[in-house]
Formats: C-alpha cells, sequence, structure tokens
C-alpha cells in the first residue's frame, strides 16, 4: 500500500469534499500588501504578503462563500488591511480585531460598523506571550454590550491554569485551534479535558481547525480531537482554513483541509451546523 503524497509533491488542487452553499471559512488572515498596510514594528514574524485577492482566490478554488477575517499579531493593533477586505466584500466578511484600551467608544464603534464582531487575546508564547490582564479587563469592559466576544489563543499548556480567568468572562468566548493541543497525549490529558469542560458552555465556543498546527500530513491525529469537541458542543463549533500559515515548517494545501471537514463532521446535518449556521448565529450572516 502506497502512502498518501506530501503537500510538498501536489498541485494546489481542489477538495474532494464539496462544501455546501453559503459555507463560511471563519479563521483566516490578510497580511498587507506591506506597502499600504505596514506591518507593526514590534512584531514577532514579518510573513509574506496575502492580501484580500489571495484569499478571494483561495475561497474560489475551495467553494467556501463566507469568511471571518482574523487580525493577526504581525499586524498588531492596526486593523486596516482587514477591514478594508471585509468593505471589499461587506455581505459575506466579518472580521475579529486586535485592539488595547486606548480604543475608545468611538474607535470600538468605527470597527463595528466595519464588520468587526469580536477581539482577540494572544497567550502564544512564541507569538509574544500573555497580554496585561489589566487590559483585558478593561478592553472587554468596553465591549461587553457590544455583542461582541473574545477570541483566545492559547498554548495548551495554559489551558488549565486560565480556565478559571476563561469561566469569568462577561462575554461569550471563542478558543483558537483546538487549544493548540498536543496530540501525542491523547484526548486523556488534562488541557483537553478541560478543554471539554468548556466547550460544554452555553457561553464557549471552539474552532476544531488547525489540524496542521496539531498533527502532521494527513492530519489523522487531528480527527478524535475534532469530533469530541463537536460532540460536546455541536451548535458552537466553528471551522476555518487559517490561511495562509506563515508560520509551518511545513507546506499544507488547504483542500487537505476541508477535505478533514468530511471526516470530523460526517452527516450533511453536522457539515450544515460547522460550517453555516453556527458561524452565522455568532457572526451575524444572513442565511
Amino acid at each position: 500500500m502506497t502512502s498518501a503524497p506530501s503537500p510538498k509533491d501536489q498541485q494546489k488542487r481542489k477538495p474532494n469534499f464539496t462544501a455546501p452553499a453559503l459555507s463560511c471559512d471563519a479563521h483566516c488572515h490578510v497580511f498587507g500588501p506591506a506597502a499600504v498596510f505596514p506591518y507593526a514594528p514590534d512584531r514577532r514574524y514579518t510573513p509574506q504578503d496575502a492580501p484580500k485577492e489571495a484569499l478571494a482566490a483561495l475561497h474560489e478554488r475551495l467553494g467556501l462563500e463566507r469568511a471571518v477575517i482574523v487580525q493577526a499579531s504581525c499586524h498588531g493593533t492596526d486593523n486596516r488591511a482587514m477591514l478594508d477586505a471585509i468593505a471589499w466584500r461587506p455581505d459575506n466578511y466579518r472580521g475579529v480585531a486586535i485592539v488595547d484600551d486606548t480604543f475608545n467608544d468611538t474607535a470600538l464603534q468605527a470597527l463595528h460598523d466595519g464588520g468587526v464582531r469580536g477581539v482577540r487575546f494572544n497567550f502564544v508564547k512564541h507569538l509574544g506571550g500573555a497580554p496585561d490582564m489589566a487590559v483585558i479587563d478593561r478592553v472587554i469592559d468596553r465591549i461587553k454590550g457590544r455583542g461582541w466576544h473574545v477570541v483566545l489563543h492559547l498554548d495548551a499548556v495554559d489551558i488549565v491554569p486560565l480556565s478559571d480567568m476563561i469561566r469569568r468572562l462577561p462575554v461569550p468566548f471563542v478558543i483558537d485551534h483546538m487549544g493548540r493541543v498536543d496530540t501525542a497525549l491523547g484526548t486523556q490529558q488534562p488541557a483537553f479535558q478541560s478543554l471539554l469542560e468548556l466547550a460544554r458552555r452555553d457561553d464557549c465556543w471552539v474552532k476544531v481547525c488547525g489540524s496542521e498546527r496539531i498533527s502532521r500530513y494527513p492530519f489523522d491525529a487531528a480527527i478524535p480531537f475534532a469530533r469530541a469537541l463537536v460532540e460536546a458542543s455541536p451548535d458552537r463549533t466553528l471551522w476555518g482554513t487559517d490561511f495562509p500559515h506563515p508560520n509551518l515548517k511545513e507546506p499544507v494545501d488547504e483542500a487537505d483541509l476541508l477535505d478533514l471537514v468530511a471526516r470530523i463532521v460526517p452527516t450533511a446535518e453536522e457539515q450544515q451546523r460547522l460550517l453555516i449556521d453556527n458561524p452565522a448565529r455568532l457572526y451575524g450572516f444572513t442565511t
């Protein structure tokens, strides 16, 4: 039996799985172009430009109609590239911003008018580590009445220590990339069990994406984790490509990631929830 070819050996292809109409890539990025939207001076990495046109071309290839563009740390609190992309396709794009406590109500309202529906806080060590909790508290206090949510980008080792803080959040929260758990430790590991406990809460959403972060091609090891999260929270799980993957050591074809959806959620009803209904409810898309 021959093994599946590595993405290194593949041309970019169309997926085998056909996403239903109005499917949403609920976690993707735009980078630059740097000549128009410069990267933050204190960034931890410098990506290749991946502007809105590149994102649209990806979605055309994959057959995805909607997207949630998540502000990446390399652009810092300058959300202009993300807002420019949303303005290009305002009915089909939403955004998650990075802000700090210098953003007043007028600035936050401008983000809301531009399609933003949440803010992201990064706790991942190689991207800068935990933010100032006092700043987080002040930002959350300012967004509480807007119907927004908080997106948390965590390392697996931080899930248990941060669980009490997360449970106290006064707004809905989203956990990125299945908590970046170590698949080699199995689904019974404390970090993942703690994530499952959070996922069962009515105010918690989890993205069952990032398989390429926690496993190697063809990403089989990620399937039990994603499936367990969907079973724990069928109405509050989301999926996305994480395009364009600037920090991965191995190249990835997003068609491979979309094909995983049919293995994570094999029925049409589950696919409808994961790809259409759940992101539409959280981000205000009209179904």
